[in-house]
């Protein structure tokens, strides 16, 4: 098979059941992409427990664009384009920090927490000529939702919680694993592969790879947690289609909603240790909670464009070129009071055992994205399939184009969010 039969518009690359291969290849459609879609829909920019005080900034990107997200003395978020409106230098480097405002360290322009133009240095010479009220920091929509934060260059864009439709839902199911608590975030790491970002962007939902990617973690950890992850031939583990991009895949369908417990799930043997600490100061209930909730969710949330709520802990992408992409990995836990230490101390030692950069799970499945563009790009002209289960998708009752875990329902969903995008000049 070959891409003869896709026009050349890039809407028409995507088909129900396949796409052309150069949509990981083609700088064009690439360049495409971070106009059509990075600017024009909301992009995950930071958990709310990033940004806890007035001044608290953090540096980041939408899409290819640099930009701050700060909250300023009211608290209230701002997304800023991290650009200085005199000459263009970037104004912060930090990746993240406390500050009663941005100067920018070329010329000394100075500006406040939400963007405002505060001081120009020697300003005789500008006299007539500019007025600071013009000169603001541009300034992106920023919008948040169960402590996620989003932001778009598209100010008449529909609202974030319209854009999240029924993704709320599983945000909400995912923010539960604070057992009773907020979620916060524990700690970040970030790496490089050598491809395309949709690459990563169907990863999140495609449990058809997991037990052949992963057979060294599962071979690493204890039988229980082996058990649990055993969902291949469960016709309880399903993928929905969410709408607008977004999907869910369940690999432990009890686990889904971390509320629905009646009480006789054994805790893991595992956590022993954990339920003797936390027993010292918390009732039993408090601490099924918690202990239940240690591998976090039973389902992946995939949120179009770049972020996906996995499991345990937030996956990022930053799309830098048509073969370049960057993933930041980031560890969550319960905000609350010091007991809970021993309970996000074992979550980062079971982050770091699996998406750890000497974990067992994210180097294997770096490899396989790398593989994929290697492919790729040898053979541009073959499309690529996304056909798995379209036979036995249907739709559930709440209307959700669904199929078993390991079908590509979730790359498909992602594919038509982008034809749609992509189709609208």
């Amino acid at each position: 098979m070959t891409d003869d039969i896709f026009a050349e518009a890039p809407a028409d690359l995507v088909r129900p059941d396949r796409v052309a291969g150069r949509l990981y290849t083609d700088p064009e459609i690439f360049e495409q992409e971070m106009t059509k879609i990075f600017e024009r829909t909301w992009v995950w920019v930071a958990h709310d427990s990033e940004l806890p005080r007035p001044g608290t900034f953090k540096s980041t990107y939408v899409g290819r664009q640099p930009v701050i997200v700060s909250r300023d003395r009211k608290g209230t978020l701002h997304t800023l384009l991290n650009r200085c409106r005199h000459r263009g230098a970037s104004l912060c480097e930090k990746p993240r920090g406390q500050a009663n405002g941005f100067t920018c360290p070329y010329h000394a322009w100075s500006y406040g927490l939400d963007g405002t133009l505060r001081g120009i240095p020697y300003p005789d010479g500008y006299e007539g000529v500019v007025d600071k009220k013009d000169l603001s920091l541009r300034k992106l929509r920023t919008e948040s939702y169960g402590g996620m934060v989003f932001a778009t260059f598209d100010h008449d864009i529909e609202p974030l919680e319209d854009f999240l439709g029924d993704a709320k839902l599983w945000l909400d199911r995912f923010m539960k694993q604070g057992g009773g608590y907020p979620v916060k975030v524990l700690g970040r790491h970030q790496f490089r592969f050598r491809g395309n970002w949709k690459i990563q962007l169907e990863n999140t939902t495609d449990g058809y790879h997991f037990p052949i990617v992963h057979r060294s973690w599962m071979a690493s950890v204890d039988a229980e947690t082996a058990d649990m992850m055993s969902f291949m031939t469960d016709p309880a583990a399903i993928t929905h289609a969410l709408g607008n991009g977004h999907s869910v895949m369940q690999m432990v369908p009890e686990h889904s909603d971390l509320d629905a417990d009646d009480g006789t799930e054994p805790l893991q043997a595992r956590f022993g240790h954990v339920v003797a600490e936390l027993s010292k100061t918390l009732d039993d209930a408090q601490v099924r909670k918690l202990v239940r909730a240690m591998h976090g969710t039973g389902f992946n949330l995939n949120l179009f464009p770049n972020v996906s709520m996995s499991a345990a802990f937030f996956r990022v992408l930053r799309p830098v070129s048509v073969d370049e992409t960057i993933i930041e990995h980031i560890a969550i836990g319960p905000d609350g009071p010091p007991e809970l230490d021993v309970v996000n101390r074992e979550r980062l030692r079971i982050h770091e055992h699996f998406q750890g950069p000497f974990g067992f799970g994210t180097p294997d499945d770096a490899e396989g994205w790398d593989r994929v563009q290697r492919g790729a790009q040898a053979a541009p002209g073959m499309p690529i399939l996304v056909n798995r289960g379209l036979g036995r998708e249907k739709a559930d009752e709440h209307g959700w184009p669904t199929s078993h875990v390991t079908d590509e329902t979730g790359m498909r969903a992602a594919y038509s969010q982008w034809k749609q995008m992509m189709s609208d000049d």
